[in-house]
C-alpha cells in the first residue's frame, strides 16, 4: 500500500509522514542535525521539554535559515510541570526561538506533581485545553503522548461528558516498530481521527530489529537500508507519522527514503512481534505502572 507524504489532523493541517527525532540527540550534535535536516528537504521536527534540547534545536532551526511556516514543528509538556503547563509552554517557545507551535503533546500521562491521584485527570489535560483556546496563536494544535488505548478511551469518554473544556487530541506519540506495532492504538486512533505518530521506529539504539532476517529480505528486495524498511512501515500505515532520529548527515539522508510496501510485506514485518516482542521505553518509569499497555501490567504489581 503507497505511503503517505503528509496526514491530515482533525485542526484540518496537514503534518508531514516523516520527521527528524530528537530523543537522546544530545547538544553539541542535534543543533546540526536539524539544521542539516531542514537544508536537506525534511518538513518537520520532533522534540520535547524532558530531552534538554529544546534552545539546540531551536537554534538548528535558525542557523537553517528556513522559514519557519515552512516546517512543522512539535514539542512536548514534561511530567513535572503539568500543574504550570502555561508557563511550560512559554519556555518552550522561547528555547525554541519560535513564537508557535504546530503541536503541543502532553508527553506522558503521568503527572509528577505532589497531589496528583489520577493520570487522565489530572488539571494538566484542562489546563492544555484552555491554554490552547486562549492563545491559538501559541498553539495551531494539542495532542498526546504515551496514551494506551486504556486511557485514550477514558480521555475521550470525559470529552464527551465536557466538550467545552476538554478536546479530541490530534495526534497520540507512542512507540511503534514491528516487535511493538501496538495495533489496537492505531485503530482506535484511526477510528476517532486522532492522527499516530511513530516514536522509535527503528526499536531505538542498536535494535535487534535491523539485523532481523524479514527486514533484511525485503530491504534486499527494494534495494534499501534495513533501516528504511523499518520507518516505511509506519509511513504505509494509514493516519501514522514516523520520526527515524540521527545526527550523522548520511543516515539523515537515508532515513528519508520511504518505500511502499505490499500488504503482505507489512503483515510479515508485523508477525515478528509474535516472537520478538519489546519495548524501548516502558512505562514504569514513571512511576504509574503499566499506564494501561497490555504488555506491562506486570508493572502494576511492583
Amino acid at each position: 500500500m503507497p505511503a503517505s507524504k503528509s496526514v491530515k489532523l482533525n485542526t484540518g493541517a496537514e503534518m508531514p509522514t516523516v520527521g527528524l527525532g530528537t530523543w537522546k540527540s544530545k547538544p553539541g550534535a542535534v543543533e546540526h542535525a536539524v539544521e542539516y535536516a531542514l537544508k536537506n528537504g525534511y518538513k518537520s521536527i520532533d522534540t520535547a521539554a524532558a530531552y534538554q534540547n529544546e534552545a539546540e534545536v531551536g537554534l538548528g532551526i535558525k542557523n537553517s535559515g528556513v522559514a519557519r511556516e515552512s516546517f512543522f514543528l512539535t514539542t512536548k509538556l514534561d511530567n513535572p510541570d503539568h500543574l504550570v503547563a502555561e508557563e511550560a509552554l512559554g519556555k518552550s517557545l522561547k528555547n525554541l526561538g519560535t513564537t508557535y507551535l504546530d503541536l503541543w503533546l502532553m508527553h506522558w500521562p503521568a503527572p509528577m506533581t505532589a497531589g496528583s491521584v489520577d493520570p487522565v485527570k489530572t488539571a494538566s489535560r484542562l489546563l492544555c485545553v484552555l491554554i490552547y483556546k486562549a492563545h491559538p496563536e501559541k498553539l495551531r494544535a494539542i495532542g498526546v503522548s504515551n496514551f494506551s488505548v486504556k486511557y485514550l478511551e477514558r480521555l475521550l469518554e470525559a470529552q464527551k461528558q465536557d466538550p467545552e473544556n476538554i478536546v479530541v487530541p490530534a495526534v497520540n506519540q507512542v512507540e511503534l516498530h514491528p516487535s511493538c506495532p501496538q495495533q489496537d492504538v492505531v485503530d482506535l486512533c484511526n477510528s476517532r481521527g486522532i492522527v499516530v505518530t511513530a516514536y522509535s521506529p527503528l526499536g531505538s539504539d542498536n535494535s535487534p530489529l535491523l539485523e532481523n532476517e524479514i527486514v533484511k529480505k525485503i530491504a534486499a528486495k527494494y534495494n534499501v537500508q534495513p533501516a528504511n524498511v523499518l520507518i516505511s512501515l509506519q509511513a504505509n500505515r494509514p493516519g501514522v507519522t514516523v520520526l527515524p532520529k540521527s545526527v550523522t548527515n548520511s543516515r539523515i539522508l537515508s532515513n528519508s527514503t520511504i518505500i511502499d510496501l505490499t500488504k503482505e510485506e507489512m503483515d510479515e514485518l508485523h508477525a515478528i512481534d509474535k516472537t520478538h516482542h519489546f519495548r524501548a521505553c516502558h512505562p514504569s518509569w514513571t512511576g504509574w505502572g503499566s499506564l494501561g499497555f497490555p504488555d506491562c501490567l506486570d508493572a502494576d504489581k511492583e
